[in-house]
């Protein structure tokens, strides 16, 4: 199976060596394209982003506007805070020129001066692999003014994240660049018409400009053909949680999950039978462990399963697990992270914490459960950024999938009043 986004070629992140092996060869072939050209083949790749909306990547570039009066800029969203995601800490260690040359071929098809690369801010490590990578690349002559004698001027800034989760929401992203508090935007306004300091700008996933290197040296046919044909491409799959070989493994869409779990992951600790699965960050929907059959790692066959791609990182959980103490730590990260702006979720977020910590002391009531689920339901939709939605959507899933774990747990089933003090 051939590898892309993260291939075995030992010490890939120098830049000699990722020269000899065909690296900046897309972008010195884009230099010879008219940038509209560039765009159109990412668009017919089919690649859609690989941060979890899934939105189509070339179709994303056609909304920044070809004539601006104002400078055009691109983030790359590398803050990674999704628990269950490790997957582009892995590309800015072994191969951030990859991620160079599709940042340089995006802003080439765009029209884009300044790039900023905003990564976590507990990703020190990372950042300084990043930074080197980038001075050697400027050095070459592939990122600064008049590249490659082309005519064609970008810079790159790397930008170390604030260390928020809701920094990874765009808006609250470009918020964060700008030096201000990392609070999500109302839209509209998107970003295309005004983003960083009101100018145009566009936000890709990492893992997602990775992919455009790959589009351009091998053309869109070749490219769409791999994979799911809806969701094409490889794609970075982080598999944690009780699995024999944790880690991230490139791959192309549409693997079977127990594929991915038994043939990647080499299946369960003391052969165990999977209990549940999370199948892309814990803000995705749960899966029980019989109902994964036929299930793969594509946005429209996760979908059809009752959860979503999100971030590809698979948390596998065995039959001892214990799922009430899963969903509330996952709930109290989501109270911690809400950057507190829209009431549904400062509130609401809190009150799922608490009431399912009850669960977790045995003091919880059969009423609470439908509690809870009124209370997720209350939280979905009503907030600014998908923050609200991220921490309902793993309680909704949980008591529909598993309420039997709750009511195990229920202190009484005849406790009388369902009024509770939050």
């Amino acid at each position: 199976m051939e590898k892309y986004i993260l291939p075995d070629i030992p010490d890939l992140h120098s830049i000699a060596v990722y020269e000899a092996n065909g690296g900046y060869k897309a972008f010195r072939k884009a230099l010879g394209m008219k940038p509209e050209e560039v765009t159109d083949e990412v668009k017919k790749s089919g690649l859609r982003g690989r941060g979890g909306a899934c939105f189509p990547t070339g179709l994303k570039w056609t909304f920044m506007p070809k004539q601006s009066a104002k400078p055009k800029y691109l983030c790359v969203n590398g803050d990674e805070a999704e628990p269950g995601t490790f997957k582009d800490r892995q590309i800015l260690e072994f191969n951030p020129h990859l991620l160079i040359e599709g940042i340089v071929l995006a802003a080439y098809a765009m029209g884009i001066t300044t790039s900023f690369v905003y990564v976590r801010g507990e990703y020190g490590k990372w950042v300084r692999m990043l930074e080197r990578a980038l001075a050697d690349a400027s050095s070459h002559g592939y990122v600064g003014d008049n590249i490659l004698g082309s005519g064609f001027s970008t810079n790159i800034v790397v930008h170390k994240g604030a260390g928020a989760y809701i920094c990874g929401e765009e808006s609250s992203l470009m918020n964060s660049i700008e030096g201000g508090r990392g609070y999500p935007r109302v839209k509209p306004p998107f970003p295309a018409q005004s983003g960083l300091w009101g100018c145009p700008t566009t936000i890709n996933n990492v893992e997602s400009i990775c992919n455009v290197p790959v589009i351009i040296n091998n053309g869109a046919e070749w490219y769409a053909k791999i994979g799911a044909p809806k969701h094409p491409g490889p794609i970075l799959v982080g598999v944690s949680g009780h699995v024999n070989k944790p880690g991230v493994y490139e791959m192309p869409t549409g693997l079977p999950l127990l594929e991915i779990i038994y043939k990647f992951a080499g299946g369960i600790p003391g052969d165990k039978r999977i209990k549940a699965v999370i199948p892309g960050g814990s803000s995705t929907m749960i899966l029980r462990g019989e109902q994964l059959e036929g299930v793969c790692m594509d946005a429209d066959s996760l979908k059809a399963a009752g959860s979503s791609v999100g971030t590809a990182g698979l948390i596998v959980m065995d039959e001892d697990t214990d799922l009430i103490q899963v969903i509330t730590r996952i709930s109290k990260f989501y109270y911690h992270e809400s950057c507190g702006q829209c009431t549904p979720c400062r509130e609401g977020t809190g009150w799922l914490w608490k009431i399912l910590q009850r669960f977790e002391r045995g003091e919880g009531r059969t009423e609470d459960i439908d509690l809870l689920m009124d209370i997720a339901n209350n939280i979905e939709g009503n907030t600014i950024c998908a923050l609200g939605d991220a921490a309902a959507w793993p309680v909704q899933s949980m008591i529909r999938r598993f309420r039997d774990e709750f009511e195990n747990r229920a202190k009484s089933l005849t406790m009388g009043s369902s009024t509770i003090a939050l």
